[in-house]
């Protein structure tokens, strides 16, 4: 892999946002496409996010976005046209979200959407947009199903893939621990297996010395993970897999340290939040291994960082009411950009297919939000969002990074 600075990479955002106000060069009038939702002068695009509901905190998205494309338009727009961005509340509810979304295609009639989120409610729009061939992009959910480029072409993860993220930690694990034990913690729907079965099949590839086993799952209703915990504790294990999310994870992070059982301990990214580590006790999450590809704002080690100085400029004149240490925010800021660019590429052929062949040859670009030697990977034969991600551990308060990134 090419060596890149951190200049090169931290003057990414600073290069699309002057690159996004430039108009495309030599194009004449006669060779302007526009589906529904572009013009000479406005480019409309909309998404879903919940901005109520126990799922408020990641409304955040949808007005970092808001920000973003205001910032663009102060500017002088992309390649002339004024971005009206339409982020819309579906209250992380799967009927909600087919209402808001129709509304976007049929009365607001958008050329794309961008950066919505949760498995649930775009698998209720997924055939749909399909079949309308809206583009449907950047999604805030790592599900296996979205990268289908044959039967659902129009459908494009933002995050990684959780069977790369899988593979990843199964060749840590296989390089670390050669004749591991393992015992995995699983949530018992799709979440949970598109985990598992990737895991696996790297052990099995490898030659089978490392094994899992036991396994235990766990339901979303179940009010505690303590008797799955007590098993695993108990079975020999000296790795173990937590393939869980929210309370559940806290839960567990805490017992495994109350049941002073000391395996290596892999844990699924979403899970590695600050609150969900701070509900388990930060110093029972010390020595965690989890993946990372991402930066963070609000922490000393990336306070000069170019990208994310760039964020906290446009958060103090847009969003002074985000906090700077708002993630969250800073995803959906990184996604915005990512999102410009591909319009910025689109020149004045802003045909919803023109926008799908851009998002699908995204391949190399590096977003702000990313980690140094983090891009995107994605193809038209591939929708993997990223198949190079780096392997961290938690010390008690960050992650540190173990080396350089590894590919799937």
């Amino acid at each position: 892999m090419k060596k890149h600075t951190r200049r090169e990479f931290g003057a990414t955002a600073l290069s699309v946002i002057a690159a996004s106000v430039l108009p495309a060069p030599f194009v004449r009038a006669a060779d302007k496409k526009y589906d529904p939702g572009a013009g000479d002068t406005e480019i409309k695009l909309g998404q879903t996010v919940p901005h109520s509901g126990p799922g408020s905190l990641y409304g955040v998205l949808g007005r970092v976005g808001e920000a973003y494309f205001q910032m663009l338009n102060d500017k002088g727009g992309i390649n002339g046209r004024k971005v009206k961005f339409l982020t819309m509340d579906d209250a992380y509810s799967a009927p909600k979200c087919v209402e808001a979304t129709r509304r976007l295609v049929e009365q607001e009639e958008v050329l794309a959407l961008y950066g919505s989120l949760g498995t649930a409610p775009q698998t209720a729009v997924h055939k749909y947009l399909n079949s309308k061939g809206v583009p449907q992009l950047l999604l805030n959910t790592g599900a296996s199903k979205w990268n289908d480029p044959k039967n659902f072409k129009w459908t494009m993860a933002g995050l990684p893939l959780y069977p790369t993220e899988a593979r990843i930690l199964a060749k840590h694990v296989v390089s670390v621990k050669p004749n591991a034990k393992i015992g995995i913690l699983y949530q018992n729907d799709d979440f949970g297996r598109d985990f598992l079965g990737p895991f696996k099949k790297v052990l099995a590839d490898a030659g089978g010395k490392a094994q899992v086993i036991m396994e235990q799952t766990y339901d979303l209703t179940d009010p505690t993970v303590d008797s799955q915990l007590i098993n695993l504790s108990k079975s020999g294990a000296d790795v173990f897999y937590n393939i869980t999310t929210g309370k559940a994870t806290s839960q567990s992070i805490r017992k495994v340290a109350e049941l002073g059982w000391k395996p290596l301990q892999l844990l699924s990214a979403g899970s590695t939040g600050r609150s969900i580590l701070s509900a388990a006790g930060l110093e029972n999450a010390k020595d965690i291994v989890a993946i990372r590809y991402n930066k963070e704002v609000g922490v000393p080690r990336y306070e000069k960082d170019p990208d994310v100085v760039a964020f906290e400029e446009l958060r103090k004149k847009y969003l002074p009411n985000i906090d700077p240490d708002n993630t969250i925010a800073f995803a959906g800021y990184g996604q915005a950009a990512t999102m410009g660019e591909i319009l910025r590429r689109c020149g004045d052929d802003l045909t919803r297919a023109n926008v799908l062949k851009h998002a699908a040859t995204l391949a190399g670009f590096h977003s702000p939000y990313f980690l140094d030697g983090i891009n995107y990977s994605y193809t038209p034969d591939d929708y993997t969002p990223m198949k190079t991600l780096y392997v961290s551990i938690f010390n008690g308060k960050d992650w540190d990074l173990s080396g350089e990134p590894m590919t799937e």
